[in-house]
């Protein structure tokens, strides 16, 4: 983008000054300066048409052909712009400078403003459009010429301009139409462009040869007005060459970068074309008034023009070939011509079918003429094995790698317009995944890097965090749930587009060492984006449920939809009945584009009911603590307390997971401690009534749920062995905070199960002594010991000196000096405890 607007911006502007100049100085028509820098503006416009055409079939660099093609159809608007600022002038419209700036200004930024607007509105309506092309084509055409005039017309602004910004939208949102549906849009546009292109050259050429009688005196001087035609022609290529010369520095830096040979072919490719023919027609129809512009003025524009556009065409255009291959830029790689042979011998193994087919029929014919023509074929060895066999260390040179990482894109490409197709991937989701193509290909020779795009976009964006807590619970679960089932569609399409890719990169070129390097890279993208699967579906199950049904049930109506297109060729069915039937599919196919399966997440009072804490509580207290609950959807990285905050509420995770950050050692612990789902966080606080001991992280997408801290004081008050629950629960996240390396191995349900089978929690009274034996885990839940080794004093929560946890606790390890050198420490009580032993908890 750099590089075009560098040539199309500020080159038009010094291509406008240098032309118009040498014609001021060097033409002897008498032109003021005004009239001389407008036939300047009209021949700064480039249509490198023939030059882009044949770049592109001779495979030369995709990014010089991006390079000269963008340019030319930005520098179109930028020149016409340049034009009706020197065309007003030059009928009597003066500017100062800064009415010149104001008006260059307001026909550029302002025509991209509506073009903008246009498009954003014209996608807005697409959206409400399903499958029906003839609509997309007719709202393409008229949103364009409605585009086009108001900002032409009505907003004095370039409408060349707000069509290209209107066609960079169209162009980026790859959502908008299906494979099918892009393509013949894009067929349809060609034709279009094809018609309104010749029609101008058919009517510049009339009017050429009309002017050429109609100019006064031209026979008098007819060797002299053609030589002129040929010094425009000259002056042209120099202020062309001058352009790309003053910007060749930024040219190498900026962008995809341009080395001499491909900015010799952008100064080659400045052809003259079709805009430069309608600004000169555009001139000649408004000429005729000798104060202002002469009738035989506007005739010359038209003459002059028209000569440049035949010249460019004749000479450029036709020495462009040689030029690329003087260079060597269309030669094949030995990655392409790999594919090359590969190619042909598909094709001869389909020549050799035919053959076999044909040679069963009476008709004669004459094996040796049909095979004559077939000359694609004639150097492909029959006996040779495809693919061809080699061993891993035959590596290419960088640039083949690249050329083979692209086929393996493009083929990537094809697969992902395949699942959108099929109903793999959605219309929000495509676009992402076509975009990670494109930049991947720019990065091609560093590796394939479309994952790493990819890994961006999945993740959730820093100002989530803010809107989640402001944003309606509605809203903010929407939006969660929206991008957790994107970025699934997005890995599930990634995995599947890549193991195709993956087996037509080993068809076409065999196993040989590049091949295998692009399949190791690819494989280990793929595992990235399984990881990222795994993740969600132990956080949040429910959206890959929601992810696979709406796949099903696409692929079921598809299936349907095909059935009925089977009976209807059959001739089974009705013309009428077939119609009604269809219609009916459609409208299903269309139901589950607008609206796919909802996400059904548990209520919060199954999630409450469930819960082992709560299962025993009666319906009564269920029902309390479930109204005093709230249900909050946390995107990773969010908080739900902080170390040393006070205590509001404790928290019970129905979904996702969080994690432990600045735990309350006194030294720092090298590993988090994660809490998945059922864990209840804050509720030994609650109990102790202490505030709280760490911070807590989501680290993935976390259904919360928030329960007041009254309900659980209101709990306490109930008896019937509550508290002894209560406690018990609590023992759950004290040991996975205080002794995260022993029981990061476990998962949620294994530690209830070793607290809940292996554990007895026992109190002590203040002044009494108690030994704790080595070969168990003792946490101080509540109250306070005195080492009687050390005289330590040892506040909850803590977890006591023991053997096994010398090497994994930072705790332990700072206190081994005070075990005693039998296999148990004894302490005294300073204050009411509660401690509870986990015994075995290696079995």
């Amino acid at each position: 983008m750099a590089q075009m607007l560098l040539l199309a911006g500020p080159g038009v502007l010094i291509s406008t000054v240098l032309i118009g100049a040498a014609v001021k100085l060097a033409f002897p028509y008498d032109w003021n300066w005004k009239t001389s820098l407008l036939l300047g503006a009209i021949l700064s416009a480039t249509d490198p048409v023939a030059v882009v055409a044949l770049l592109k079939d001779l495979g030369a660099s995709k990014k010089l052909s991006t390079i000269v093609e963008g340019e030319s159809m930005m520098n179109d608007g930028a020149a016409i712009v340049v034009y009706q600022l020197f065309y007003r002038m030059v009928l009597g419209k003066s500017f100062g400078w800064v009415a010149v700036l104001e008006y260059l200004a307001q026909g550029s930024l302002g025509a991209v403003i509506i073009g903008l607007v246009f498009g954003m509105a014209s996608l807005f309506w697409l959206r409400f459009v399903y499958n029906d092309t003839l609509i997309d084509f007719s709202l393409a055409l008229t949103v364009s010429y409605i585009a086009y005039y108001t900002a032409q017309e009505q907003a004095e602004a370039s409408g060349i301009l707000t069509l290209v910004a209107l066609g960079m939208v169209f162009a980026m949102s790859k959502d908008t139409h299906t494979a099918g549906g892009k393509q013949s849009l894009h067929e349809f546009w060609e034709m279009i462009a094809y018609i309104a292109n010749t029609l101008i050259f058919i009517l510049s050429g009339v009017i050429i040869a009309q002017s050429i009688f109609s100019i006064r005196n031209f026979d008098d001087n007819t060797g002299r007005s053609w030589g002129y035609i040929f010094l425009i022609y000259i002056i042209l290529q120099v202020s062309r060459a001058i352009v790309v010369f003053v910007f060749y520095p930024a040219l190498r830096y900026f962008g995809y970068g341009l080395n001499w040979k491909e900015a010799t072919i952008v100064i080659w490719s400045g052809l003259r074309g079709a805009v430069g023919l309608a600004l000169s027609l555009s001139v000649k129809s408004a000429s005729g008034d000798p104060k202002y512009l002469s009738a035989e003025t506007g005739a010359m524009f038209v003459f002059l023009t028209g000569g440049s556009v035949l010249l460019t065409l004749i000479i450029n255009g036709s020495t462009a070939q040689l030029l690329l291959s003087l260079f060597g830029m269309d030669a094949l790689s030995k990655s392409e011509e790999t594919m090359v042979n590969y190619a042909k011998h598909q094709l001869l193994r389909k020549a050799e079918e035919f053959s076999r087919i044909c040679s069963g029929r009476d008709n004669p014919f004459d094996w040796i003429t049909v095979g004559g023509y077939a000359t694609c074929i004639k150097d492909v060895c029959e006996d040779t094995i495809w693919p061809p066999c080699t061993t891993n260390n035959s590596y290419l040179d960088i640039d083949d790698m690249k050329t083979m990482r692209v086929c393996f894109l493009k083929a990537t490409r094809e697969a992902y317009w395949s699942t959108f197709n099929e109903g793999r991937t959605t219309e929000s989701t495509i676009s992402v995944l076509m975009e990670s193509v494109d930049e991947a290909i720019d990065l091609a020779t560093q590796g394939l890097h479309d994952w790493n795009y990819i890994s961006t976009r999945l993740k959730f964006p820093g100002y989530c965090k803010f809107f989640t807590n402001v944003c309606p619970p509605r809203l903010t679960r929407w939006f969660v749930l929206k991008k957790l089932q994107d970025s699934c569609h997005i890995c599930s399409a990634f995995i599947h587009a890549h193991r195709i890719a993956r087996q037509l990169l080993l068809d076409y070129t065999g196993d040989n060492g590049n091949a295998a390097i692009v399949i190791a890279e690819s494989e280990a993208e793929e595992l990235e984006a399984r990881k990222f699967l795994e993740s969600v579906k132990n956080s949040m199950p429910e959206i890959l449920h929601q992810a696979e049904s709406r796949q099903v049930t696409f692929s079921m109506l598809k299936c349907l939809d095909e059935c009925l297109n089977d009976m209807e060729k059959e001739g089974i069915l009705t013309e009428k009945v077939v119609l009604h039937i269809h219609d009916l599919l459609q409208n299903d196919l269309e139901k589950l584009s607008r609206s796919p399966p909802s996400v059904r997440f548990p209520k919060l009072g199954d999630v409450i009911s469930i819960h082992p804490l709560f299962l025993n509580l009666s319906p009564a207290i269920r029902y309390d603590l479930e109204r005093s609950s709230k249900v909050i959807l946390k995107t990773p990285g969010c908080t739900l307390y902080t170390k040393g905050s006070k205590l509001t509420s404790v928290w019970l995770i129905g979904n996702g997971s969080v994690t432990s950050k600045r735990s309350p050692f006194p030294f720092h612990c090298p590993v988090d401690s994660t809490y998945a789902r059922g864990s209840i966080l804050g509720l030994y606080e609650a109990l102790v009534g202490k505030p709280y001991l760490c911070d807590m992280v989501t680290n993935s997408v976390a259904l919360c749920i928030k329960i007041k801290l009254e309900s659980i004081i209101s709990l306490l008050a109930q008896g019937n062995g509550v508290e002894e629950l209560l406690w018990k629960e609590c023992t759950i996240a004290v040991a996975k905070l205080l002794a995260p390396d022993m029981f990061k191995k476990f998962s949620m349900q294994e530690v209830r199960g070793i607290v809940d089978e292996r554990s007895v929690m026992n109190t002590f009274s203040s002044q009494e002594i108690i030994e704790t034996s080595h070969h168990s885990i003792n946490f101080l839940l509540s109250g306070c010991l005195r080492d009687q080794t050390t005289e330590q004093l040892i506040e909850c929560p803590a977890i006591l000196p023991c053997s096994i946890l010398n090497e994994s606790v930072p705790y332990a390890r700072a206190n081994v000096m005070g075990e005693s050198s039998g296999s148990y420490s004894k302490y005294k009580v300073v204050k009411e405890a509660r401690i509870v032993r986990v015994d075995n908890i290696s079995a």
